[in-house]
């Protein structure tokens, strides 16, 4: 917002701000992805040395695992949706924005 009490908005920004959240959903699922293979239930079954013995800690642990993966999931699907509504945002400028320069004469190229 500028000293006047007017925004702008720059499309760039908010194309580049969008990636960014795209790319942060698309680490976070691969860094959850890798933490479920090493923290789920068949990794920890399979050996996971003196918890494997006893079954409260063993369940303890996996449900501790599994409410993690749960939390982590919905920060990931916050991620995309704010990504996804950034380029709605600016397909909505842009959109605005072409038609606003018609009105102001500017041509929308087609063939007028």
């Amino acid at each position: 917002m500028s000293d006047g009490g007017t925004s702008f908005y720059e499309p760039d920004a908010g194309r580049s701000l969008a990636r960014k959240f795209e790319m942060q959903a698309y680490d976070l699922r691969a860094y959850l992805k890798e933490f479920s293979e090493k923290t789920g239930e068949e990794a920890i079954t399979d050996g996971f040395g003196v918890l494997t013995e006893s079954e409260e800690v063993t369940s303890a642990y996996i449900g501790y695992s599994s409410d993690v993966v749960a939390a982590m999931e919905v920060v990931h699907e916050h991620l995309d949706k704010i990504a996804d509504a950034l380029r709605k945002v600016n397909r909505n400028t842009e959109v605005t924005d072409d038609d606003v320069a018609v009105l102001f004469g500017k041509s929308d190229g087609g063939g007028q």
